[in-house]
């Protein structure tokens, strides 16, 4: 008797390639690794326009409008490749496949950028990044499309690893820290009788950033710079030679956390006015 073969997470696989014309996927595409990807969360949504009138209960028409394709990719850091895609704002194909011996279901997502990202840190924890991506369009396939899939051989990056500067020196009392960079991309339709359904352009707006650094209280150091609204520099390590740097950075607040069975622990969130990753 033969049972229905159901698809599970060790059969599912993360890879993209940067676009040299918006919404197009190159012809035979070497395709890369995004990391170590603990989970991928890959939609679309048809945005159905659900019209009602008079003389009826019940719905009359239900037409598709604005295609939205989106993936929420989670993963553990081995290099920037992916990541710096979120400053480059590059446009990339990323392609979702579940293979079987017997079977593969691909999900094409193309005209890719990277909307919002965050990496988070904590003492004895991997690097881990989640990535929010906005695409133009979604193909299915029972073929995958690339001529070749390139994994890395760069270990996940540790805790250890990685490293906060203030101001150029060393910042070394935080347990934990994230960052989150945010585009505000803008998913822009036009009237057209071709591929009217389709976003046309996805332009970014406004950039967010954002984070928070959690550390066990030492010193009066970061109550004194939030109460004279001192301006700063954080430059986070991402491994090798590649960093984050965020530029004109103040404390947002300064929590201290205080329990009796616990250490105190000071809660730093910031906003920075700028960003360069290298």
């Amino acid at each position: 008797m033969s049972t229905t073969q159901i698809y599970g997470g060790h059969e599912a696989h993360v890879y993209f390639v940067e676009e040299s014309t918006y919404g197009e996927t190159p012809a035979n595409p070497e395709m890369y690794a995004v990391g170590v990807v603990s989970e991928v969360e890959p939609s679309i949504n048809p945005n159905l326009i659900k019209v009602r009138g008079i003389g009826s209960r019940d719905l009359q028409y239900m037409r598709r409008g604005l295609r939205s394709a989106s993936l929420k990719i989670v993963y553990y850091l081995q290099n920037i490749n992916f990541l710096q895609h979120i400053s480059t704002l590059n446009s990339m194909s990323i392609e979702v496949y579940y293979e079987k011996s017997s079977s593969v279901v691909s999900l094409l997502y193309k005209g890719c950028r990277i909307d919002k990202l965050s990496v988070n840190v904590s003492a004895e924890e991997l690097v881990q990044v989640t990535a929010e991506v906005v695409g133009q369009d979604l193909s299915v396939g029972t073929a995958k499309i690339g001529a070749s899939y390139g994994d890395y051989s760069d270990p996940p990056l540790t805790w250890y690893e990685t490293y906060v500067k203030k101001n150029g020196t060393a910042f070394e009392k935080a347990t934990d820290y994230r960052f989150t960079i945010a585009n505000n991309l803008r998913r822009t339709a036009v009237i057209r009788s071709t591929n009217g359904h389709l976003l046309k352009y996805l332009p970014e707006r406004h950039r967010t950033l954002t984070g928070e650094i959690t550390c066990d209280l030492e010193d009066k150091t970061e109550l004194d710079e939030t109460v004279g609204d001192s301006e700063f520099t954080l430059e986070f390590g991402l491994g090798g030679e590649h960093k984050a740097l965020f530029n004109g950075c103040k404390w947002d607040a300064d929590a201290l956390s205080t329990r009796v069975d616990e250490l105190v622990a000071q809660k730093l969130p910031f906003t920075a006015k700028t960003v360069n990753i290298t």
